[in-house]
């Protein structure tokens, strides 16, 4: 049976307009009414001033989920005069259609060409509905803004801050909590749980979103000796031994937090006062490491590594290969070179102490990003020369 072809369109064009949120509203009205129509969407952006890539086109889908991020590329390529036209594409595919499976292939994306948007119509239908299934909330209910933890003390922290928080009605396998405001400008706290896979397959569906910003605030082990239970430790760099994405992105590429994110969280923990180390964080996926010392110990001091833990490097490296400004913030809670490891006894008191603090220094850091830079973080470092148009430079 041949779906019947929607004839749902809008167009608009920057260099005619006088305002620009009733276009844009229009535009994006119309991505969802096509996405309710059971079909993918084309957004066609012509750019005049283009040399090079005049003119450019993308398919969507699930759009509600990213109308914020919709909302703010497609205004300013208005506003510098382009013209925006949205249309259907094709009938979107079942997800247990053979050709669905082969279109999510990263491999298969022509890297010669220009694009539009970093992802495509299916890879954006089923992290929509993976991220449903995994947190338990829909994914329009991500914020602009999204932490990382792996333990459900920080949990507690947020839902005291927050009590009004969207969050799931069934148990799942990583939580996820929503402080919601306006235009998507709140803080989503997702509960990872611990290692490399967990943190692999929420940042993968996560990055689908556009997220101005991810932060990992979880525990690590601290490796040097004056360093103290409730310390923090502020990365600089990581030392990948969580060989998740290995095959996708070399171990010779180098991987770093956002600049100016690390900047508001040193200034945030000047402020609180807060004890804190600088320096390198090895990710491992072999949760009991200790127990086979000799590789593993020559790394850490190799890479003068002042922390340890299972997810950091991973949720890093995929937001440098998806282009999401992130940084990490970890709080010691054992010493594992040192006589001190995390024992059961000790446990209850330290995340009393260190739940509601560690949490308060990311979003005193997150509210500086709010404040200093509301239409996203600066991040050339996480840019290619063959970068998407959206979220990219518009001259190119």
């Amino acid at each position: 049976m041949t779906a019947t072809h929607p004839r749902t369109t809008a167009s608009a064009d920057g260099a005619t307009l006088d305002g620009y949120d009733d276009a844009v509203r229009h535009l994006v009205d119309t991505l969802a009414a096509i996405d309710d129509d059971g079909w993918y969407s084309t957004i066609e952006v012509v750019r005049p001033w283009s040399t090079v890539n005049p003119r450019l086109t993308g398919e969507f889908s699930r759009t509600a989920a990213i109308r914020r991020y919709l909302c703010r590329e497609l205004e300013a390529l208005l506003r510098g005069g382009a013209r925006i036209t949205v249309r259907p594409a094709r009938p979107a595919l079942a997800f247990d259609d053979p050709s669905f499976f082969a279109a999510l292939d990263e491999d298969r994306v022509d890297a010669r060409s220009k694009k539009l948007f970093l992802f495509g119509p299916e890879r954006m239908q089923l992290s929509v509905d993976r991220l449903g299934h995994y947190t338990g909330t829909p994914a329009a209910a991500f914020q602009r803004h999204v932490l990382f933890t792996n333990y459900a003390m920080h949990v507690e922290a947020f839902l005291e801050r927050w009590p009004e928080a969207v969050r799931p009605d069934h148990d799942v396998q990583m939580p996820a909590y929503h402080h919601v405001l306006p235009d998507g400008d709140g803080v989503t706290l997702v509960n990872i749980g611990v290692g490399p896979a967990n943190a692999k397959t929420a940042t993968d569906h996560v990055a689908v979103l556009r997220p101005d910003t991810m932060i990992m605030i979880g525990h690590c082990g601290g490796l040097r000796n004056h360093q103290q239970k409730g310390d923090f430790v502020l990365a600089t760099g990581y030392q990948r031994f969580d060989h998740v994405l290995d095959e996708v992105l070399p171990l010779n590429v180098p991987v770093i937090p956002n600049h100016r994110l690390n900047s508001f969280l040193l200034e945030a923990l000047e402020e609180a006062g807060a004890e804190y180390r600088i320096g390198t964080v090895h990710t491992t996926d072999n949760r009991n490491w200790e127990l086979n010392q000799k590789l593993t110990l020559a790394a850490m001091q190799t890479s003068r590594s002042v922390a340890v833990d299972m997810e950091s490097a991973t949720i890093a490296a995929n937001g440098f290969r998806y282009r999401v400004p992130n940084a990490t913030l970890l709080c010691v809670s054992d010493k594992p070179l040192h006589g001190s490891p995390k024992l059961s006894a000790d446990a209850q008191t330290f995340y009393e102490t260190s739940k509601r603090h560690h949490l308060g220094i990311a979003l005193a850091a997150l509210e500086r990003v709010r404040r200093e830079h509301p239409g996203g973080l600066p991040s050339q470092e996480i840019r290619s020369v063959d970068e998407p148009l959206f979220g990219g430079p518009s001259d190119t």
